[in-house]
């Protein structure tokens, strides 16, 4: 019940969701399941919704598309399930965590990120499914039209989000968000390709917490 609840949220506040533009969108991608192998599973789609409702939002973290490796995707972007390995790019997020947050001595982290998601981290990827093996495979279906309702909706709400936007698609998105009313925090991609140019020691981390406290909300246990 409380997942429908904060589904509900997130209804009564993006006009394609209340026009049930999801419904459609996930019988395509229930079509493309007969055909081909998709992530995350069936269920697991629209997880970041409904583990962050609309109004608990403090932070959000914009991916592009879900993990395509077989038992990777979790619905959460650069979130995978225990006891999955990490991959490359959750490797440096936890990396930068633990050099911004914690001195350095890096606690034991699980991959699952659905500890972030419970305080208020929408982890919000553009696309919300993908084929097998193929990156971007499900950006034409429409999820695009649908997470940048959502972002732009989050950010005509309350004030005082922090937007972290990583590697040029994510910062492209900056244009849906008021930056007078909110933080938007920029940096390369966490990736191995893009990681050493500016995402490690981007202290994206700490100063999204410094804004929350500052802002009298609680900050995020990383």
């Amino acid at each position: 019940m409380q997942a429908l609840n904060a589904l509900e949220t997130w209804a009564a506040a993006v006009p394609l969701m209340d026009d049930g533009y999801h419904e459609d969108l996930l019988a395509q991608v229930d079509a493309l399941r007969a055909q081909e192998a998709v992530y995350p599973p069936e269920g697991q789609v629209l997880r970041a919704l409904r583990m962050t409702p609309f109004d608990a939002v403090k932070v959000v973290i914009v991916g592009q598309d879900p993990y395509h490796g077989e038992g990777q995707a979790d619905g959460l972007a650069f979130s995978v399930p225990e006891p999955v390995k990490a991959p490359p790019s959750l490797r440096n997020i936890f990396k930068e965590v633990a050099r911004d947050v914690y001195g350095g001595k890096e606690p034991v982290f699980t991959t699952d990120l659905s500890r972030w998601a419970e305080q208020g981290v929408l982890l919000l990827n553009a696309s919300l499914t993908v084929r097998a093996g193929e990156a971007g495979a499900h950006r034409t279906l429409g999820w695009e039209q649908l997470t940048d309702q959502i972002i732009a909706r989050l950010g005509e709400g309350r004030c005082s989000l922090v937007f972290m936007l990583w590697g040029n698609f994510a910062k492209a998105k900056a244009a849906l968000i008021d930056g007078e009313r909110h933080l938007i925090l920029k940096a390369p991609h966490p990736s191995p390709l893009s990681a050493y140019r500016g995402f490690f020691g981007c202290a994206h981390f700490s100063k999204a917490n410094a804004y929350l406290k500052a802002h009298g909300r609680e900050p995020i246990k990383w």
